[in-house]
């Protein structure tokens, strides 16, 4: 019935036992309950925050009119939350014209409509996002609102040094690639590898670990803990975090394509979440393009809000925006800060100059078409990247023109994995099923650990974490991979 348990099974291996119980990291944390059957699962939960920004946006419209309907919204994600947290029935998605409400129809019916509390995680926490596109979608006036605008915009503004420092880092790095006068001139081949190889892994763990930030993230963490997660010195000290590191195998992968001679080579990034996190995608980006590891980056982001902090295309735009006016951005004090008579503090010339050089390297960038923004409505689906070759077939055919195909963050990490309890020494390769080996597709999946799936690790290194204090123990749960503490990146060439 469903491509990702009929792949698992053409493995000549039973199915893994769906995960119920998977920690919803992207959200508040909620009691774990048992369903009719005895199965433990985790419910989706939908922040207040989202109807509390909407309600003050809709106070705040003069036009009657939208302001009606903005009211009609807010009383439909209200109805939603309600159904949720009382285990009521998930109802067909109205139709709001796009190609993909009729298979989450479709699969919805196929799972019995189920109620709230007895359907796996993945497809419920998919539909909830879906279904709350619909309220603005069929709408007139809000068409295009972003419920999560807000949080993704207080999440930059609170990332503000890490993005100076990762500015002036970026700078340095493309003056460098430049210079007639680097260091690397006068050096050997095997030097100049070696040293290409070091800043290649150094601007993925930036990515890597930016995905630490995220704003599932946010409840937990402090300013303070946020900051120490961004800076370089915490960089160096998550080193050891990584369970899995493949950057050598992706670099060589790289490397390869660039010293065959080929004159197009792609890299595709599916994006994660926006704001700082998108920042560092950037930063990566503009670093493979510089570098000549890249001939022209292609942008994944999503065509709707989704599970709250991911990227989609008008993101892109307002973080340029926000570089281009970074004094303004940076220096006008938020409603809390007004609320509390603070004062953000000035930036200083330097930084300014920064952050424009950084907006100009990549607004010139992305006007030469070196990098591209192309969304598809698959990754907003509610299956895993297992159907994506009969589900997507175009896609599939598009990304197998890439030369590595980046996934990022822990939601596109579980669906390439389809979001199963496999045996955490199951080989990477054979949990993303599909996607895996023969695909066509090289895959490099940079992920922070927020939930219970996890694959490729060595064996008795699970049981070696889970018994660390807080790593789950006997209780069934990997409490250790639900943190953002621990990360895996994994490699699969699928031309291979």
């Amino acid at each position: 019935m469903f491509p990702e348990l009929v792949g698992n099974t053409a493995l000549g291996k039973s199915a893994p036992e769906i995960n119920y119980l998977s920690t919803s990291a992207f959200h508040d944390h909620v009691p774990v309950n048992y369903n009719e059957d005895g199965v433990r699962y985790q419910s989706p939960t939908l922040k207040t925050g989202s109807i509390d920004d909407l309600h003050k946006a809709v106070s705040k419209d003069s036009n009657a009119e939208k302001q009606q309907e903005g009211k009609k919204i807010t009383e439909g994600l209200a109805t939603l939350k309600y159904e949720l947290q009382h285990d009521r029935q998930l109802t067909p998605l109205i139709d709001d014209g796009q190609p993909d409400i009729e298979g989450y129809n479709t699969e919805l019916s196929q799972r019995g409509n189920p109620n709230w509390h007895s359907v796996p995680w993945l497809y419920a926490e998919c539909y909830l996002y879906r279904r709350m596109a619909t309220l603005f979608s069929t709408s007139t006036h809000w068409k295009s609102y972003d419920v999560f605008h807000a949080q993704k915009t207080s999440t930059f503004r609170s990332s503000r040094p890490a993005v100076l420092e990762l500015a002036a880092r970026y700078n340095q790095m493309i003056e460098q690639f430049s210079s007639p006068d680097s260091a690397l001139t006068e050096a050997t081949e095997e030097q100049r590898t070696t040293a290409e190889k070091a800043l290649f892994t150094e601007m993925c763990e930036i990515c890597l670990w930016g995905n630490a930030t995220d704003l599932s993230l946010l409840t937990s963490l402090s300013y303070e803990n946020i900051q120490k997660l961004q800076g370089a010195e915490s960089r160096k000290k998550n080193e050891e975090k990584i369970l899995v590191n493949d950057f050598p195998a992706a670099f060589a992968c790289l490397k390869n394509a660039q010293k065959s001679g080929s004159k197009e080579r792609r890299i595709d990034i599916v994006l994660d979440n926006a704001s700082f996190e998108l920042f560092v995608d950037l930063v990566l980006a503009g670093y493979l393009l510089e570098s000549g590891l890249a001939t022209h980056i292609v942008l994944h982001p999503k065509n709707i809000p989704w599970f709250v902090s991911d990227v989609i295309p008008k993101d892109f735009a307002d973080l340029l925006s926000m570089l281009i006016n970074a004094k303004s951005f940076y220096e006008t004090p938020s409603e809390d800060e007004k609320a509390e008579s603070k004062t953000p503090a000035s930036l200083s010339e330097k930084d300014q100059s920064n952050l424009q050089a950084l907006f100009q390297n990549w607004s010139t960038l992305y006007a030469e078409g070196k990098i591209l923004l192309r969304p598809n409505t698959f990754w907003t689906e509610g299956g895993s990247y297992w159907r994506l070759p009969k589900v997507a077939p175009s896609l599939h055919e598009d990304l197998k023109d890439s030369e590595l195909v980046i996934f990022k963050g822990d939601l596109n990490y579980r669906k390439l994995t389809g979001d199963a309890m496999w045996d955490a020494a199951t080989p990477f390769t054979e949990a993303i099923g599909p996607m895996g080996p023969g695909s066509g597709v090289k895959v490099l999946a940079l992920r922070t650990c927020k939930a219970d799936v996890v694959v490729g690790l060595p064996k008795g290194r699970d049981e070696e974490l889970r018994a660390m204090e807080g790593g789950g123990g006997d209780s069934g749960a990997r409490k250790w991979a639900w943190s953002g503490k621990w990360a895996v990146v994994s490699f699969c060439d699928g031309k291979a």
